[in-house]
């Protein structure tokens, strides 16, 4: 048998894989919301708050997957007790919810068409955020269905939102585990529904654009300037690829960065934290959206993981786009420019902080001083919308050693404003 005859059935070649459009996670926003709301039960006297959070503690469970593959698991964290060392957190936005019925077009098959790692540093005072392309052409491991047991064989050169489909949340974890190198003990899964949810429980996230966008297929409609947005605006933002930067998957890659840093600044904000019918909102959103691995269904592990997270100083928490280039083989596909994908995974095994270079940002953002001010637009690069060639790696000996020249990305102190599709 060889390595594609049991693979999912793809789309027909009426269907335009490339125009579908997908959502993001909300990464460690899930775990610090759900952390405050079962302190907060803990020590409360009230038995609504704590029948509430046990509630949560339900579904979450009753949802959760195990990605251990037979392995030993993580070590029980302490309670109420940050976690001791670093860790890895996986999550992954797909695009066939079934509870989302046909409104967001017809799928045949669950892609992971949004894949972020977080990496917390053993110290708890750096975070890396990496995005991985839809479209990385990389080796796929063997993989098991949970559901049916059918066994998927190994793939040498396959897209990345294949994982998924051979084997759900687990089988997309050992994918990133094998390209990657890391050990990954923790994952979520969420959809379009999740972040329409997670989003209106925060009372929406605000975002930048440079000059107004209208982008009928995802259904984006904004003004240029700041805008809270929210439910089906908020997804529109994220799913949105042909109005932004160059129209590519990485542009898109861009404004999602966007989102996530605000949302986390949103979230470390007095007011979110302070308010308990948001974090509770947010929580019950999470526990009906999002699913876990069984590592965290556990309410001490999500308090101990969030713990970690909540005096990470912004400009430490560093977002960035995992490194790709184009190829002759793959056309309309991204491969890994390795010898730099090799230096980021190298520094997250050794814990070694890093910064980005100038002009680290996609063409899909603009970084900007005040998002309120009105932002100049710059007349495009032509070189800066190309996908580098994958054999390409970036070589620069001037650069100190705190800083890894060639990735793209932006910090979550970073405040950018998307860029309109420009040829």
């Amino acid at each position: 048998m060889n390595e594609t005859d049991r693979r999912p059935k793809r789309p027909s070649s009426g269907s335009i894989r490339h125009g579908r459009l997908h959502t993001s996670g909300p990464v460690s926003a899930v775990f610090k919301t759900l952390a405050v709301v079962v302190a907060v039960a803990l020590v409360s006297a009230g038995a609504v708050t704590a029948y509430a959070v046990n509630s949560i503690a339900q579904q979450v469970s009753a949802n959760a997957v195990d990605i251990s593959g037979g392995g030993d698991a993580p070590a029980a964290p302490p309670v109420l007790g940050a976690f001791e060392g670093g860790f890895n957190l996986l999550v992954v936005g797909t695009d066939n919810d079934p509870n989302q019925g046909d409104s967001f077009g017809e799928r045949d098959a669950t892609l992971n068409d949004v894949n972020i790692l977080l990496h917390v540093s053993a110290d708890h005072k750096n975070a890396v955020v990496v995005s991985f392309p839809r479209d990385l052409v990389i080796a796929h491991p063997e993989c098991t269905d949970p559901n049916t047991g059918e066994v998927f064989d190994a793939m040498s050169a396959q897209p990345l939102n294949d994982a998924f489909g051979r084997g759900g949340l687990a089988c997309v974890n050992s994918t990133i585990e094998n390209l990657t190198g890391l050990d990954i003990n923790y994952a979520a899964a969420t959809s379009f529904n999740g972040v329409i949810e997670m989003t209106n429980a925060v009372g929406g996230v605000p975002v930048c654009l440079v000059e107004p966008i209208f982008d009928a297929d995802s259904g984006l409609d904004l003004p240029a300037g700041t805008t809270v947005i929210e439910g089906q605006m908020a997804l529109a933002f994220l799913r949105n690829r042909h109005g932004v930067g160059d129209g590519s998957d990485l542009s898109r890659i861009a404004s999602q960065q966007q989102y996530l840093s605000s949302m986390v600044r949103t979230l470390k904000s007095a007011n979110t934290l302070t308010d308990l019918t948001k974090l509770y909102g947010l929580a019950q959103a999470a526990a009906q959206n999002i699913q876990l691995s069984t590592s965290l269904t556990s309410l001490d592990s999500m308090v101990s993981l969030a713990l970690t997270l909540k005096d990470v100083d912004l400009n430490n928490i560093v977002f960035v786009q995992y490194p790709s280039g184009s190829s002759e083989e793959f056309p309309n596909k991204v491969v890994p420019v390795q010898t730099l994908a090799d230096e980021l995974f190298t520094r997250l095994q050794a814990d070694q902080p890093f910064t980005l270079g100038e002009d680290a940002t996609g063409t899909g953002s603009t970084i900007v001083a005040d998002p309120e001010a009105p932002v100049a637009t710059a007349e495009p690069d032509p070189s800066a919308s190309q996908i580098p060639d994958a054999t390409d790696a970036p070589t620069d000996s001037t650069a100190t050693p705190d800083v890894v020249e060639g990735l793209k990305g932006q910090t979550a102190a970073e405040q950018t404003c998307a860029n309109a599709f420009s040829d």
